[in-house]
Formats: structure tokens, sequence, C-alpha cells
């Protein structure tokens, strides 16, 4: 029977053998198929490319547009079709591009399908899909590709991170700062790692605080605050009934603002009322969206929202009304959605610049007030006012008049937010406020990024960038110093000697090993902490100075990193000795190389790749590091290590028994084996390099030959007695 199964689906969630990103590795059995490439199916290219023709942009190994096509009707494997059907419905349903790879296993007819996982569920639907499309295709069956890529859109929206978020989180890793999603589905989001970390929920910082944002909810209390220092802002106060709104409305003077005291969205919120009538059906409708209703003065102008961070003016945006335009033949409701809601950038998330127009209660009064219902046929050319105050579709940041964004970014302090959404009502925001009557109406916590992200007019403003650079100024990475160890033998003890050391030279020290979950000086976890979850626990941590991470093959093939980059990465040593890599396929010296340079390939340009020189190939894995490289051996009689040397490189090596650091030719005695008490007599080779390995990590680490040869001779790992017996692992 010809069929595709999936044998199994890992999610690699960090760097990996393949990728740099987070990926989903399929492992799936073609069976038959592995006798039958497309071309040996009558019809079944053409079938496909119908059911997809946007296939038609995937390049595939011929390097150009419509590359993927030429291989299908040429001939090419149910994998490679699973790997670019998977990515383009991925595509379809609103995710960007996409990493692709398709191998053979060592099995006939079995295949690794590798493609990019912006976010696992809606991957492992999209594999899915891919799947059954393909599936159909190949047998001539019908398939609905609109309800699949709905199926997986709808997975997108509401599990993908938000596009506000999202332009942070782009920012962010365009200065090469990582993060961690805290909440999934959800948009509370950690930037950096340990105690470098700042955390964002969409617009809100960890420097947002909660007085300032319950001050912003309260209407009545913010203007009362900006009053008091030269803020203007519309005359109001807050009533309790139809009557009293009413009463107040005389008092202010007629026409008047009606809105809840703590709503949002502009829910409930009526502009411009001159009567009595009116005035009752707002505070009924506006008491529902809030704790209180405020009537004020109805300041002339249009609504403006300036976007304000850290005290400076990021962007503008100008609202405007919304109305149709009668045709003597269709009703007002079916002017709305013809001539407003049919614009494809309204929609009803926050993928869309602008929002759908609902027949809410504010639209009904304002239809009322020209005499009008939903089901009025307007005559043809009559304008029919729906909203006064839409969404803000037009960018005028370069037009605010400098005291307006003064006056803005005054708002945002007065309440204490570091960043605010201040809306302001102007008859022309380049002119100041002072002269044309205006007021600041409103402040906002958390104010949405779109309107600025997506105008429908105008230019898009970088306000993901400036929020990044809010939170971290200048040239602050929110990074600490992570150490990656991996290799055969050896990982747990260079990472308790290393642990040791840094310690000493004042870090606090988290650290997840074989030996299990350790903050500082405290094991807060006994089990085998070297893996995925563990690492991301100690990145967590905000008291963290130093990380430090074991990662063992079985863990970089199932799991990928924990980590984007690393200051420092440490292969001990290479031995295709472990039986349970064979179920990641892995079978001779040259996949497990691939394995193992996964932590070199991600060390950081000023960090460095910590390598073992009595190995060939890990001596040809220093090429592959973006930062310095620093060799160990156990002796000196090295090639490797004298041409390393002859260009000024560092090393560390032993020589007479003791321990020697060397830079080019000079070289400096550290310590002999004999004066360390975790060193016993019967220590092996495996244990002098994780000596040697440590110490060279040290070294790159900046830590004085001083600080290293006091760390190492005072260091008694917990519960031994007195060697470092390296296992392998």
């Amino acid at each position: 029977m010809k069929d595709i199964r999936f044998l199994e689906i890992r999610h690699l969630r960090g760097p990996n053998i393949w990728a740099y990103r987070p990926v989903i590795e399929a492992i799936v059995d073609i069976g038959e198929l592995e006798d039958f490439p497309s071309n040996r199916i009558p019809g079944y290219p053409g079938r496909l490319e119908k059911m997809l023709p946007t296939l038609i942009e995937h390049r595939c190994s011929y390097g150009e547009r419509g590359g993927f096509l030429r291989r299908l009707a040429e001939g090419t494997w149910p994998a490679h079709i699973l790997e670019h059907v998977t990515l383009e419905l991925q595509n379809l349903a609103g995710l960007p591009g996409g990493f692709g790879k398709a191998r053979e296993t060592s099995k006939r007819g079995v295949y690794k399908v590798v493609v990019r996982a912006w976010q696992e569920e809606v991957t492992r639907a999209a594999l899915c899909e891919a799947r059954e499309l393909i599936m159909a295709a190949m047998e001539g069956r019908d398939f609905d590709v609109s309800a699949s890529v709905g199926k997986l859109a709808d997975k997108v929206d509401s599990l993908y991170l938000g596009p506000s978020t999202a332009s942070i989180i782009d920012a962010a890793d365009d200065r090469g700062i990582p993060h961690i999603r805290l909440l999934e589905p959800g948009n509370l989001v950690q930037l950096g790692y340990g105690s470098a970390m700042r955390r964002i929920w969409t617009a809100e910082s960890d420097r947002t605080s909660a007085i300032a944002e319950g001050i912003s909810r309260d209407k009545d209390l913010t203007k009362s605050l900006l009053a008091s220092c030269g803020v203007p802002v519309p005359e109001g106060c807050l009533v309790e009934s139809p009557g009293d709104a009413w009463e107040a409305a005389q008092d202010i003077g007629l026409p008047v603002c009606v809105k809840p005291l703590d709503g949002n969205h502009g829910r409930g919120v009526f502009i411009d009322i001159k009567d009595r009538e009116e005035i009752e059906k707002a505070y009924s409708i506006a008491v529902e969206e809030g704790s209180g209703v405020l009537v004020e003065r109805s300041v002339p102008g249009t609504e403006h929202r300036l976007l304000i961070i850290g005290g400076k003016l990021v962007a503008a945006c100008r609202g405007d009304t919304v109305s149709v335009i009668g045709d003597g033949l269709t009703s007002v409701g079916e002017l709305i959605e013809i001539q407003i809601n049919s614009d494809s950038r309204r929609g009803a998330n926050e993928k869309y610049p602008l929002s759908k127009i609902r027949m809410d209660s504010a639209a009904r009064i304002e239809l009322s007030r020209q005499n009008l219902t939903p089901d009025s046929i307007p005559e043809s050319g009559r304008k029919v006012l729906i909203q006064r105050n839409a969404n803000h579709e037009f960018d005028v940041t370069d037009e605010v008049h400098p005291e307006n964004a003064a006056l803005a970014s005054l708002a945002a302090r007065i309440v204490g937010l570091d960043i605010a959404g201040i809306d302001i009502v102007a008859e022309d925001i380049s002119r100041p406020l002072s002269s044309q009557h205006g007021a600041v109406v409103e402040v906002n916590a958390g104010p949405g990024l779109l309107m600025h992200l997506k105008p429908g007019v105008g230019k898009p403003r970088p306000v993901g960038q400036a929020i990044v650079d809010h939170l971290f100024p200048g040239q602050k990475n929110g990074r600490i110093p992570v150490i990656g160890i991996t290799g055969t033998f050896g990982k747990t003890p260079v990472a308790r000697l290393l642990a040791h050391l840094l310690q000493l030279s004042g870090k606090n020290v988290g650290m997840a090993c074989s030996d299990g979950l350790f903050i500082g000086q405290r094991k807060v976890r006994s089990a085998d902490s070297a893996n995925w979850h563990s690492t991301r626990r100690i990145l967590m941590a905000s008291a963290i100075t130093a990380a430090l991470i074991e990662n063992g093959a079985a863990s970089i093939l199932s799991e990928g990193l924990a980590y984007d980059r690393c200051q420092i990465g440490i292969v001990t040593n290479m031995r295709h000795n472990d039986e349970t890599l064979s179920a990641f396929d892995v079978r001779n010296m040259e996949q497990l190389y691939t394995t193992f340079r996964t932590q070199i390939d991600v060390v950081l340009p000023e960090g460095a790749a910590i390598l073992n020189a009595d190995d060939p190939l890990l001596v040809e894995m220093a090429g592959l590091s973006d930062g310095e490289t620093l060799f160990f051996c156990a002796a000196p009689e090295n090639p490797a290590l004298d041409d390393h040397r002859k260009k000024n490189g560092r090393a560390v090596f032993t020589r007479n028994g003791g321990i020697v650091l060397a830079r080019g030719d000079s070289e400096q005695y550290l310590a002999a084996f004999q004066d360390l008490p975790a060193f016993g007599e019967e220590a092996g080779l495996h244990d002098i390099e994780a000596v040697l390995a440590a110490v060279a990590a040290a070294w790159a680490l900046n830590l004085t030959p001083e600080m290293i040869r006091t760390g190492i001779v005072t260091y008694r790992p917990a519960g031994e007695k007195s060697t470092m017996r390296a296992q392998p692992a």
C-alpha cells in the first residue's frame, strides 16, 4: 500500500544539528513509495500544482522560481514533497518564510523531514495537513485546501505571538537579544537571560508599575493629576444617573462627551452629544462598560494617539470619522459591509490595522441622530456618519508640534508610565494645544502598537525597536555568561569545577548537569538535569549571573540547545561509544561530529570555543567558532597545539605533572596536579582533560591565573572523597 507514515515527531526547541532556530523533525516511512517518485505516478505533479499553485515560489535546489515544481516533474520523493507542502501551508496560514530539509536515514524508505517551527502545535498540524493533501493529490481525490489553511490560520491566531509582541521580539533579535516566551498562548515574554533579563507583556514592560496602570484606568483620577500639573484636560465630573448626567452636561455646557470611568478600546464612548435624550441613552450604555460614568466638555477636533516610550514621542496616528454614501437602493447595514468592512485592512483580530465596524449601540445612536436606522435606505449621494471616533488610521508622527509632544511626555510621566498611549483631541496636531482649545483626553497603559506598525495611511514606525532600545539602552544585550559543555566524557566534572571557579570570582552560578540542578550553592533538583527544561529554569532565574549547562549528544538530538548563543562552548572529547544514539540514526563519527558542532556553532563573536587538541576532529571544529579558540591537551607535544601557538593562540596543557597556561610563545605555570585535593592518585586521562577544560574556560572568562589557581587547589566536589571521576554520558 502506498502511504506516508509518521514514526516519530520531535520538537527541537533551540539550535540543533539542522538550524539555529526551532524546528520539527519528523521521522517518516514512505514504504512502497520509495519505488514511486513523483514522475512515476501519472498526473500527480499536475494535480499537486493545481491544489497548491503557490508552490511555484519555492526555488528548491535549482535556486530559481519554480525550482520545486521542476523537481516535482522530474521526479522527487514524498519526504521532500512533504517538506515543501508543510512550509507552504504554514506560509498561507500567516507564518513567514521557513527552513526545510528532507534527508534519508540508514533504513530504506525512512526519512527525516525537518521544517521550521514558529509554533510547535501549528507545525505539527501543518505536517498532518500536508500529508493528507499529498495523499489526496497522489490518489486523485479532492482536498479542500482553503479549509485546511483556515484551520491552521485559526491556530496561528490563537497560539502564535500577536503582531505587536512579534515586532518587539524581531527588534530584540536584530540586536542579538535572546527571548523566552513565558506564556503560551499569550504575549508574556522574557528578553535576555538571568539577571540581565527584562519582561514585556505586549506593550507593557516590567517597568510599568501596577499603581501607574491603575491610575490610567481611572479616567477621573488621571484628569485630576494631569490638571494639577498644568496639562490641559476637558472639564467634567462623575455622574451617578441619567438625570445626573443631564444636569452635569448643562453645568459644563453642551455639547458633551459621555464615557465609562474605566473602559477601554473606545467602548461606550459618545462624543458631541447635544440633547437630553441622547445623553441619557449614552449614560445607560456607558455605565455597562465600566464602574462609573464621566460627563466631559466636548473638545473640538479629531482624536490623535501619541505613543510615548521612555519619555520620548515615537509615533503618532490620527483618527477619523467613518461614513458611507447612500445609493438609494441599499440599507445602511449593507452599505457598511460593502463600503467599509470589505476593506482588506479591516479584521477581527490584532493582525489587521483597522477594526471591522459593528452596528453596536453607539452606531445606532449616531444613526438615530440622523433619523436613520440600520435598515434605512439613504438616498443616492447622501453621506451617513457611522462613527465619530474611529480607528487611528493616519500616521502623523512628523506633524506633531514639539509642544504637544512635550505635553504627551509629561502626561506619561505624571501617571508614571514608561510606555503610554496619550490620546489628544485637536483640530490641528501641528499647532500647540494652547492655541486651539485642544486637550489630553486619556492616558493608556499597554497601548496598541499595530496602528503604528501598519497605519492605514502613512509611514510605518519602528515602535518595537523603540521599546527594545528603551529596555536595553546603549550596548546592553540582555546576556549573562552562558557556558555550554558537551562531549562524550567528562562534562559533569568540568561543570562542577568551573562552577566553583566562577562562584569564587563573585558570580551567582546556575548549573544544569547530570548531578542535578543548582542555583548558587543550593541543589534544587537531585535528578539528572542535563536537559532543555532544566536549562530554561536556569535562564529564567533573575538572580543568576552566570549559567553552566551540560549538553549530552542525546539531548542535542532530541531537544536542541536551550539557549540561542553562548559565551563559552566546550567539547571535552569525542568517542562513538553510545549505543543510545542509534535511536537518532547517529552511527558514525561524522554524524557525531555534526551533533557536537552544534555547541560550537553558537559561540558568540566575543566568546570562545574550548576544544581538546588531542582529537583531530575537534581541532577541525575550531573553524566553526565565531569567537576565539582555546585548545587544551594532556601533553605539550602536539602539532595542532604548536600551530595554534604560532598564531598567538591560547592553550592550556600539562608538563612535568603541572598545568601550564600559554599564549603564543609566553607560558605561565599554574599548579601541580598533586596539589589539587580533588585529584587523586587514580586519576585518568579524562580527569586530566576535565581540569584542563575547566581552567581554559575560566581563563577565557577573564579570571586571573591567581584566582584560577586558588579555585582549583581549594576545590573538592561535594559528597566525593578525593577524585574527579569523568564518566561517559
